[in-house]
């Protein structure tokens, strides 16, 4: 059943990590009456926060010494109020990372000049992906770690807590230890994933062990105890640095242009470090690339662009193989359905930002299913919505009479030409009379054709008519003439005795249509016949399959004649590469004007394509002619002079013997498919990920909010949904409030995502308020230190989503930078701005007011440092993991993924312990 299904082993350990960690925290609240006789007892920093104090929004609760029974209640009123605070920061910071996904994704084209000369428009992303992934993208997943402690400071009188500091640190030794060490084991049995971007990755966890370094320094170092301006302004400085750095290093600009592509350390070691030496998506720049600074503005520029069209052009080339990969498998399903798998395939496979990742988490962690299949399912509902709308014609009242077709073509020999007039539309029962008649072209009446005028009546019911015209044979050569018939004169029979002109009623009841007037063209018989393709060039979509190319016959086609045919290669190859070789002959019976060859095109579904062959006749020749016809034709005659009957009889037959006329060569120019190019740009604009998480409407976010759908991971070919499970309903119905209250929030598609990114990064500002409020009162009413409750409670509260998006980002992701790289990024941002910021505005302040700002190292001091030695040691473990018998940072074989998880997660367990009997002086700290 949907509703008893086993619980994932990534929320378990979850669940087993959240219990484990409070019994730590516990046992070290049991222990702080029994301080190590090492110590001084006189410590004060050594009890516990048994006393609590006003908190920014909420205010104590009263009286402040209960009884044990109150006590326990307000434990778990405090606990269960600050795990569904968690719950709506969460859903909120979703709509925060769709915000900055939309953000992130936005595009611009760009005109590019290839080496030949040729110039296109390609789009590319306006952001960089190293520049989103650590602002936006760390912001949008930190930012109630730093909201929590710039309000903590700024709500407290500018006064420094631990609450928010030690959020941050606990928060990076979670993201740290604990959700790398799940990644390791979740990765599927027999695989491997690395890191793609070394490079960047090198910067980002040097860059999240200085911080915590410098952390340290700045607490126990430069000024003890004291912060000072220039250490809190130059500690948010790095923040700029170390994104402008991670650029550079993405980008091999600078210093990294003299670094190969790839770095061995001592071979007896053992440990392989390589960077992008398989260039799959073309995302990485090579060693050409990276001395695009040397040139000037516009070739530098111009490079970039080639290097993006080389993106695009790959991606188009995975879409085109995946369509054709999905071909093969469901040849009995139509187009529209290949494009559907296709869209779910790619959104599926492609490479992922940390933002999607951490919204797909908590929809499926909420009850709000996989985004991918939901919005898979809507876009073929939309498709098959609108072609099931179905375009009526408009009723015609009135009725039109013309002559269809237009254009007629007979030989001289025909006798009569036989014209057809129609009616459509209107009253048919009403009699119409029209007056018709034939008028010169290059024909003439009395010498080419019979002059004729007269009436045709169309009686009630009567749909079609026909006229004859006599053609004049004559046994003259001369060029095929034409002459019209025009239609005119229309009157519509009211009574039986009463007719009346169209114009003269009171509203029209019939008029002539169009065309009003044929053309008839009279084909000379009395020569063999010019032979002609219809046009130079012809241009035809690669996936026309059998191409169908006429031959004309003109100024004659008196006799059978054979016309020898053949193809010839151009940039498009024959043998079946672009096309099948064809050659024949064609034979023109008497009277016949028209012959189809048929070439066969190869489809090959290039997405631009621009190749030609030529299809070219031969000297045509007469089959059924007399000898003394051909030896005259041929020369072949005695050596004397001819008579004059003779001499005649060769000129009548040389004027009347088949040629080539104008466009005896044909260019055929084959083409990408216009369908099947305008379904891979549609595919590649539906893989938009904006798209995916993005909103258009208030009503589709409310929508979205009040329906419940299944948490369903399974990776497939198509996206169909399942039925949602009793857990599903569990959780929407718990975070329903919050998912109401939060589709207020703008949809992203306004103002390109700032007006949601503005408004959410508010609300975030306001829940993160009333956490910190609550952990402090929780904690205090326990009796646990701030820097405990932080640690313990509040970051592991904060990266549980976080936890969930890296799990499913390393299993879906081909590359470990999803991740890995991103844990890293995000550690250095938290100090950079959450610290940062805060400590500027205080010191700031009280410098103003002509005082320190004081922030006592004690504790933070020591878990920082504790961080940084266990931070060192994982990242030492993690680049040991490169070496070949492993193959990458996560996965690997079975024991290798197990020791690396069981080490990582025991130093996060380390870090708690160590951590909380330092707070509670049962270790000697700073």
């Amino acid at each position: 059943m949907e509703g008893s299904r086993p619980v994932k082993p990534g929320s378990s350990a979850c669940l087993w990590l959240g219990l484990v960690s409070v019994a730590v925290a516990f046992l070290c609240t049991e222990a702080r009456t029994t301080l190590s006789p090492l110590l001084s007892p006189n410590n004060a920093t050594c009890s516990g926060n048994s006393k609590c104090h006003e908190g920014i929004i909420l205010p104590i609760w009263y009286p402040e010494d209960p009884s044990m029974g109150d006590k326990i209640a307000r434990v778990i009123v405090y606990f269960v109020a600050m795990i569904y605070m968690f719950l709506g920061v969460s859903i909120i910071a979703d709509r925060f990372m769709a915000a900055i996904e939309v953000i992130t994704s936005q595009e611009r084209e760009i005109v590019i000049k290839r080496p030949n000369g040729e110039t296109t428009t390609t789009t590319i992303r306006v952001w960089n992906e190293t520049v989103s992934n650590l602002t936006l993208m760390a912001l949008g997943s930190s930012a109630p770690e730093i909201l929590l402690s710039v309000i903590e400071v700024c709500g407290h009188d500018f006064k420094s807590g631990e609450l928010g500091p030690s959020t941050i640190v606990g928060s990076a030794a979670f993201n740290m230890f604990v959700i790398i060490g799940l990644c390791v084991s979740v990765i599927p049995q027999g695989e491997v994933r690395k890191v793609k971007h070394l490079r960047v990755f090198f910067v980002t966890a040097g860059w999240s062990i200085f911080a915590y370094i410098w952390l340290y320094m700045i607490l126990a170092v430069f000024s003890p105890n004291v912060v000072q301006v220039w250490e809190g302004l130059l500690t948010l400085a790095f923040f700029p640095i170390c994104v402008l750095l991670a650029w550079v290093a993405d980008r091999r600009l600078l210093f990294y242009k003299f670094m190969h592509k790839k770095y061995r350390t001592d071979k007896h070691r053992g440990v392989i470090i390589e960077t992008e030496t398989e260039r799959s998506k073309g995302i990485e720049m090579d060693g050409k690339m990276v001395n695009s600074h040397f040139m000037d503005g516009g070739a530098a520029s111009n490079l970039i662009g080639l290097i993006e069209s080389k993106e695009v052009d790959e991606s188009r080339r995975d879409m085109i193989r995946i369509l054709k990969d999905l071909k093969q498998k469901h040849p009995e399903k139509e187009l529209d359905q290949l494009v559907e798998m296709a869209n779910y395939y790619a959104l599926s496979h492609q490479q992922k930002s940390r933002a999607f990742y951490r919204i797909q988490a908590t929809r499926m962690m909420t009850g709000a299913g996989n985004i991918l299949k939901k919005h898979v399912a809507e876009q073929a509902k939309k498709s098959t919505s609108v072609q099931e709308v179905h375009v009526e014609e408009p009723e015609e009242y009135v009725s039109r009479i013309a002559f269809e077709p237009a254009v007629y073509q007979c030989l001289e020999n025909c006798g009569a030409a036989i014209l057809t007039i129609t009616r459509k539309g209107g009253d048919i029962n009403k009699t119409i009379y029209v007056d018709y008649k034939t008028e010169d072209g290059s024909a003439n009446a009395g010498a080419d054709y019979e002059f004729t005028e007269g009436t045709v009546v169309f009686k009630p019911g009567e749909m079609f008519k026909e006229i004859n015209i006599g053609i004049i044979d004559d046994d003259i050569f001369e060029e095929d003439e034409h002459f019209f018939v025009r239609l005119s004169n229309l009157r519509v029979l009211e009574t039986e005795d009463e007719v009346l002109s169209a114009n003269s009623l009171p509203y029209p009841k019939a008029m002539l249509g169009f065309p009003t007037v044929a053309t008839v063209t009279i084909l000379d018989d009395d020569h063999s016949g010019i032979f002609t393709f219809e046009s130079n060039s012809v241009h035809v979509s690669e996936s026309i399959g059998i191409m169908e190319v006429k031959v004309l016959r003109t100024s004659g086609a008196r006799g059978t004649v054979i016309v020898p045919y053949r193809t010839m290669e151009g940039l498009a190859k024959g043998g079946g590469e672009d096309f099948e070789d064809t050659y024949g002959e064609l034979e023109f019976k008497n009277d016949e004007t028209c012959k189809v060859i048929h070439v066969k095109i190869i489809d090959d579904e290039e997405y631009e394509k621009n190749k030609n062959f030529f299809l070219e006749l031969a000297e045509p020749r007469m089959v059924d002619m007399s000898l003394q016809k051909a030896l005259l034709l041929a020369g072949d005659v005695p050596d004397r002079k001819l008579t004059s009957d003779e001499e005649e009889a060769r000129r009548i037959a040389e004027m009347g013997k088949p040629v080539l006329g104008e466009h005896s060569k044909l260019e055929v120019i084959i083409e990408e498919s216009y369908e099947f190019k305008s379904t891979v740009d549609k595919l590649i604009k539906k893989t938009n990920l904006a798209l995916v998480v993005g909103t258009n409407s208030w009503r589709d976010q409310f929508m979205e909010a009040i329906t419940v759908s299944a948490e369903d991971e399974d990776e497939e070919d198509t996206g169909e949904e399942r039925l949602p499970s009793c857990f599903d309903y569990v959780m929407h119905f718990l975070t329903v409030f919050w998912k109401v209250l939060f589709a207020c929030v703008p949809p992203t598609d306004y103002l390109n995502g700032w007006a949601c990114f503005i408004v959410s990064i508010i609300i975030i500002g306001l829940l993160t308020a009333v956490i910190g409020d609550l952990a402090s009162h929780f904690g205090c009413t326990i009796g646990l230190k701030d820097s405990v409750t932080a640690v313990v409670f509040v970051a592991l509260g904060t990266s549980v989503p976080d936890t969930f998006a890296s799990k499913v980002s390393a299993v879906q992701d081909t590359y470990a930078d999803a991740s890995i790289g991103n844990v890293t990024g995000s550690n250095a941002v938290n100090v950079f701005l959450g610290i940062g910021m805060a400590w500027s505005v205080a010191a700031i302040y009280w410098h103003m007011q002509g005082k320190p700002f004081v922030v006592e190292a004690g504790s933070l001091a020591f878990s920082v440092t504790l961080f940084t030695i266990f931070a060192f040691l994982a990242i030492s473990v993690l680049l040991y993991r490169r070496r070949a018998h492993i193959g990458g940072e996560l996965g690997g074989p079975r024991g290798h993924r197990l020791a690396t998880s069981a080490f990582l997660i025991g130093l996060w367990f380390l870090y708690i312990l160590f951590s909380s009997l330092e707070a509670y002086c049962h270790i000697e700290g700073f």
